[in-house]
């Protein structure tokens, strides 16, 4: 086929326009439409009579009026626009988002114009923003509270450790006596530190990075063991450790101590009736990546009913009175904070195991 039987076919430009599922315009300099396919009938519900006998700035939205003639001004001075989007009112009364690409031509004095309807679009990035502006004023909010609640301990926490300074333990006749005020003193010490880490830790998380060091998992997870010492005596776990696969992990301090802590209070919690609870923390390397593995001898739970909501906010799996809910979700955000994975295996009544990959 030449060029010239080209030229000779008849595309039929006009059923082009009738068919196509964008919205066709052809606007006049005069602020009237000349020509609408049915597209745009379809989505705003006018006739084409009305469509055409109207002002184009009846059909615009109040609130974009000003910006639309603005940018019909642009057009009609030889401008093509790009991108452009408003709010059109349908003869129902709904509102549409739509996206606009005009081309002026000067001679006719007329605008040729296709639009989108991105409404559904607009929808979903308001209801974003509205979701995004909702996290950050209960992040606020946490902040504020954790600020607070570790300003209102301090004083008590210090008070405390004032009168362990002032006590005289040699005076005290009696071992176990003396070893309970040892580890009331220890716990005492380990909630001020802690309490100084929260804090510490918020006003660096407010920065673009989390403050991370190289730690030991060995002597982090000993440091929280002997923190709540009368929990584990009461409780009578038996720890079975391995770091040798390896020991050392560049991590946020205060994350790897709440890791553990609400791991070890866990399975403490959960153990099973008349049976001491086990645990196994150990390291190990899978396919080049440094993996915590954390396992216990607990109730466990049917991990095919769970599974979604294991490290949600507020899900509990037992009915412990003392259960909230709460620490495997911060479990979760604290490793995927560093940029790490957790995974998690459980059985009724046989325990249950996390796996916690971290970061190469």
């Amino acid at each position: 086929m030449d060029s010239q039987d080209c030229l000779n076919i008849d595309y039929k430009t006009e059923l082009f326009f009738e068919i196509s599922a964008d919205l066709f315009f052809i606007a006049g300099y005069d602020g009237y439409f000349r020509k609408v396919n049915p597209a745009v009938l379809n989505l705003l519900g006018y006739s084409e009579e009305e469509m055409l006998s109207k002002p184009i700035n009846d059909f615009v939205y109040p609130e974009d009026l000003e910006k639309t003639i603005l940018s019909r001004e642009k057009v009609t001075s030889g401008n093509p626009l790009l991108n452009f989007e408003n709010r059109y009112i349908t003869k129902n009364g709904e509102i549409v988002w739509l996206s606009w690409t005009s081309m002026p031509h000067i001679d006719n004095e007329l605008v040729y114009a296709i639009a989108k309807n991105v409404t559904e679009r607009k929808k979903s990035e308001e209801e974003r923003n509205t979701l995004l502006t909702n996290l950050k004023k209960i992040n606020k909010d946490l902040k504020k509270l954790t600020y607070t609640a570790s300003h209102d301990l301090r004083s008590p926490v210090n008070n405390l450790l004032s009168v362990f300074e002032l006590l005289d333990i040699s005076k005290i006749e009696d071992d176990e006596t003396k070893e309970f005020i040892e580890m009331l003193k220890i716990t005492s010490v380990g909630l001020q530190k802690t309490l100084n880490d929260y804090v510490d830790n918020i006003s660096h998380h407010d920065q673009v990075n989390i403050r991370v060091e190289l730690l030991s998992l060995e002597l982090v997870f000993n440091t929280v063991v002997k923190s709540i010492q009368s929990e584990i005596k009461n409780s009578k776990v038996k720890f079975i450790t391995d770091f040798s696969a390896f020991d050392t992990i560049s991590f946020n301090k205060v994350y790897l101590e709440s890791i553990f802590i609400n791991l070890i209070t866990n399975a403490i919690k959960y153990a099973q009736v008349n049976l001491s609870p086990i645990i196994t923390v150990k390291t190990q390397k899978t396919n080049g990546i440094s993996q915590l593995i954390f396992a216990d001898n607990g109730r466990g739970f049917d991990i095919d009913k769970v599974k979604d909501k294991i490290f949600g906010l507020n899900q509990k799996f037992h009915n412990n009175i003392d259960s909230h809910g709460i620490g495997l979700y911060l479990v979760y955000n604290h490793v995927v904070d560093m940029g790490g994975q957790i995974e998690v295996t459980s059985e009724i009544n046989k325990g249950t195991t996390f796996t916690i990959s971290f970061r190469k």
